[in-house]
């Protein structure tokens, strides 16, 4: 298990997350594109991430099972969540200098059948739809 730092753009919100897994995912999906403005590439903290303060933090529910986390002050997208409590996606370009992620790999496209024809990402790794993700999850259709 690796510990990795991290924080937003302007700083305001910093935190430690406890990374198992050295695999990096990327998400397709039309909330993801909307929240970064494209896909976003994320690490799975085993565990909820203990922020130093959370009075720069703005939570928003984007689906009935789960919500992403945000930067009040800069805007950066910091954490997606399920509601459960199960499952927490750190975009890894918030780590300080991939903290502890030398050798990660990028295993996982979820949502593919939502990506936009103008980009695809090279190579071979697992590819999900939208249907086979909410089956794996045992949630809600959006994500």
């Amino acid at each position: 298990m690796t510990t990795s730092r991290g924080h937003c753009l302007c700083g305001a919100v910093r935190f430690t997350a406890q990374v198992s897994k050295k695999e990096i995912d990327s998400c397709h999906c039309s909330m993801c594109q909307r929240w970064t403005g494209g896909p976003i590439m994320c690490v799975q903290a085993d565990a909820a991430p203990a922020f130093e303060d959370e009075a720069a933090l703005g939570v928003y529910r984007s689906s009935e099972w789960a919500e992403r986390v945000f930067c009040r002050t800069c805007g950066s997208s910091i954490l997606w969540r399920s509601l459960d409590g199960r499952h927490h996606s750190i975009p890894v370009a918030l780590l300080d200098g991939l903290d502890g992620l030398d050798g990660a790999s990028f295993t996982t496209e979820i949502f593919i059948d939502e990506k936009p024809p103008y980009y695809s990402f090279a190579g071979e790794r697992t590819r999900m739809t939208g249907a086979e993700v909410v089956a794996a999850f045992g949630g809600e259709a959006e994500e």
